[in-house]
């Protein structure tokens, strides 16, 4: 490839919507590959952008970057998602979708019996305290349904 087929890490923030500092965290998590010039500076194949809408759309389906990974390394040779994959992949994640979609009507359909009441009593609040899960879910704050909750920034390598 020529000097001017490569982005610079900037042209692929502007062109993606990713911060700089997410496309360096991507890189050393296997996700991106860049070269580097003679003067150490990043630089993406245009293909990259692809790679990175993928990433995009998994993570608004809710999954974590090391589901993203799992995935990604299904590809032969690294090469970057086509439509096919995406089909193969987008159908394993219907079900997740729909598990997520279910929790959230169910949630919704719980507010109704709390509208006007807004007691968020750990005894009594179908809401805040469904079926008294806190007595087994220990110690802070675990009333979100596991399916409706974002993995913690903390949580992912640095």
């Amino acid at each position: 490839m020529q000097t001017t087929d490569h982005l610079t890490v900037s042209e692929v923030a502007h062109r993606s919507g990713f911060a700089p500092s997410a496309l360096r965290y991507y890189e050393r998590e296997g996700l991106l590959l860049a070269t580097r010039t003679s003067g150490g500076q990043r630089r993406y194949e245009r293909s990259v952008l692809r790679r990175l809408a993928f990433i995009r759309a998994a993570r608004n389906v809710g999954l974590s970057l090391e589901e993203i990974t799992t995935a990604l390394a299904t590809l032969p040779d690294g090469r970057n998602p086509t439509k096919a994959d995406w089909t193969r992949l987008s159908h394993s994640w219907r079900r997740r979708l729909d598990d997520q979609i279910a929790a959230l009507s169910a949630l919704r359909d719980g507010l109704d019996s709390c509208i006007g009441c807004g007691c968020l009593s750990l005894k009594h609040c179908a809401i805040a305290n469904p079926a008294d899960q806190a007595a087994g879910a220990g110690t802070g704050a675990a009333f979100l349904p596991r399916l409706l909750r974002r993995p913690c920034v903390a949580r992912w390598k640095s």
